[in-house]
């Protein structure tokens, strides 16, 4: 390991678990435990385990909190009550996307911003730069760890866990609790397509937590599960990865992420930039490309063609354990973004056939209980 790479809390159990470690933004990460393959299927049919501590915990408060951010970000914070999460996005003057994060409003004029990891310190600086009023602005992302549970089975684990007394947030709910061990705040977003849940935790007590997790999840087949597992099941969920397929130079509406960019609110940075693109029109758009069966899984970086002619490369892709098929991502001239448009992924100097499809490719089962 680089001596310059951070090491999460948990990086001691993943390495006696006999994981498989890379770096991934900065950091140590495990990248699989059994096996990808494995790890994926536990997600989809029972529970896995993330260790997410490398993500970054924001607070932003004061009087002016709630009012000052939604004029930095691209959602409405208005709209949260207590309690309440939301999906949204951190953007430049010209439009684009610094980061995409999770904002959560723990009580009046108190939020916490779950952020990317390789982006926590811009994050922090791009906010700072821009505070107006009352506003507190603290970096707490080395005093908390950060487990993610996910799958059908999910719930039943957490119940499991901590009684049957306590109430399991709704989705895009966050559940604070003090109970042994210190704090924990229990949110219910995810990354995979499954239902699930984040746990955050005290850094001095994630291995505590992540043993009990297990525990209690061991009887329907939870797995620990890599970054390995987590880039198929979001891929095959269709969701975007910031720093590939979002970037400073790609808008949320190329992104096909509109649905979280809310006009009717007013102002926020990089209105202007994307009020341009509404009036003049998109030139290019984010699209999930289905590889054809015969097709090796295609990676980042492989040029697309259309009609002999080079269109865009891919800024995602693996195989689709679920599909039995490779899925990729690319920005696509808009002409060409269209569902069902056949073009070729270019895979070590071979053309494979593949066809833009819509996203999500995989939907979960729908299950009971609170989402």
């Amino acid at each position: 390991m680089q001596a310059s790479l951070k090491r999460t809390p948990l990086a001691p159990v993943h390495e006696a678990l006999g994981a498989r470690m890379m770096e991934f933004g900065g950091w140590w990460m495990p990248v699989q435990y059994k096996g990808i393959l494995d790890e994926h299927k536990a997600v989809r049919s029972a529970a896995g385990l993330f260790d997410i501590s490398h993500m970054g915990q924001i607070f932003v408060s004061g009087g002016d909190a709630g009012a000052w951010l939604n004029s930095i970000l691209t959602n409405d914070v208005s709209l949260l009550q207590d309690a309440q999460g939301q999906y949204t996005l951190l953007l430049n003057e010209q439009g684009g996307v610094i980061d995409d994060l999770i904002i959560y409003r723990i009580e009046p004029d108190s939020y916490l911003l779950v952020v990317n990891a390789s982006m926590i310190e811009t994050d922090f600086q791009w906010l700072r730069s821009k505070t107006s009023g009352k506003i507190t602005i603290l970096n707490q992302s080395e005093q908390w760890a950060g487990l993610a549970l996910q799958g059908p089975a999910a719930e039943g684990i957490l119940a499991r866990l901590l009684g049957d007394q306590i109430q399991l947030p709704a989705r895009n709910g966050l559940l604070s609790l003090s109970i042994a061990n210190g704090p924990v705040l229990i949110a219910r977003t995810g990354y995979t397509g499954e239902d699930g849940f984040e746990w955050f935790c005290p850094a001095s007590v994630a291995a505590l937590w992540w043993d009990k997790i297990l525990e209690a999840g061991r009887p329907v087949g939870i797995l620990p599960c890599g970054l390995g597992a987590r880039d198929t099941l979001r891929l095959e969920a269709g969701f975007p990865l910031n720093g590939a397929d979002l970037s400073p130079t790609h808008s949320p509406l190329e992104a096909g992420l509109s649905f979280f960019v809310k006009f009717d609110k007013g102002n926020f940075i990089g209105r202007a930039a994307l009020d341009a693109q509404r009036s003049g029109g998109l030139e290019r758009k984010l699209v999930a490309l289905l590889m054809g069966d015969k097709s090796p899984p295609p990676r980042p970086h492989y040029a697309v063609f259309h009609a002999e002619t080079p269109v865009g490369e891919t800024t995602s892709g693996s195989l689709s354990p679920s599909l039995g098929a490779g899925l990729a991502m690319a920005y696509l001239p808009a002409h060409i973004a269209t569902l069902g448009t056949l073009v070729e992924v270019e895979i070590r100097g071979r053309r494979f056939p593949a066809t833009v499809a819509k996203r999500p490719l995989y939907r979960r089962q729908k299950t009971s209980g609170a989402h």
